[in-house]
């Protein structure tokens, strides 16, 4: 079976990508109180709204430019939904600090979604290099930073989904030596600047 592009019609998976973000962002409010403590850091996290936003944005399967402009949506829809979410709840929540990081980081996260199927290496290794980055990142702050008041399975299973998915990136899409240490490299920078942007931003 061929495998399409939706950029052709793209108004339609961004409207599902868009939707699907706001009543992701609001079930988050609610998961918060029902997940087990072992996974609650998911509905808690900056890696939890970054997997939903590459899930989204790998089936919308649209072009790099599409994807910065959903990649910037669905962040800031997932902030605004959780704070209607919060609102359900009669609890208040200001969606303003995080829905302005939507709007810098999503464009980054999209595109980096996108080119984890092109066909050029060092897009592959870039791609990867940042979503890897993400996962491993927030697993050192969770193991480290707020160990004392979660529980450490989840930030193991974000860390493992994020070295798995550079493993298989290497094995089967990033060719070249050169682009191979891009994405190694760039993994363990990224996920520097993370940690160090989170803990100035106070995990929040």
């Amino acid at each position: 079976m061929k495998i399409t592009d939706r950029s052709s019609g793209a108004w339609a998976p961004g409207a599902v990508v868009a939707v699907s973000s706001f009543l992701l962002g609001a079930a988050t409010v609610f998961a918060q109180g029902f997940l087990p403590e072992a996974l609650g850091s998911f509905a808690n996290s900056a890696t939890g709204w970054t997997l939903v936003t590459v899930l989204l944005l790998t089936w919308a399967r649209v072009r790099p430019a599409v994807a910065s402009l959903l990649g910037a949506t669905s962040f800031v829809l997932l902030t605004l939904g959780y704070s209607a979410g919060a609102q359900l709840r009669g609890l208040s929540y200001d969606p303003t600090l995080f829905a302005l990081v939507g709007l810098v980081v999503g464009p980054f996260v999209g595109i980096a979604t996108s080119w984890l199927r092109a066909r050029l290496s060092w897009q592959a290794a870039t791609g990867t290099a940042l979503l890897a980055g993400i996962g491993v990142g927030e697993a050192i702050y969770g193991m480290t930073v707020v160990a004392d008041t979660t529980s450490p399975v989840y930030w193991v299973l974000i860390g493992t989904a994020a070295l798995a998915l550079l493993v298989v990136m290497l094995v089967r899409r990033i060719r070249g030596a050169q682009w191979q240490l891009l994405a190694v490299v760039g993994t363990g920078m990224t996920a520097g600047a993370f940690v160090a942007a989170y803990s100035f931003l106070g995990g929040v």
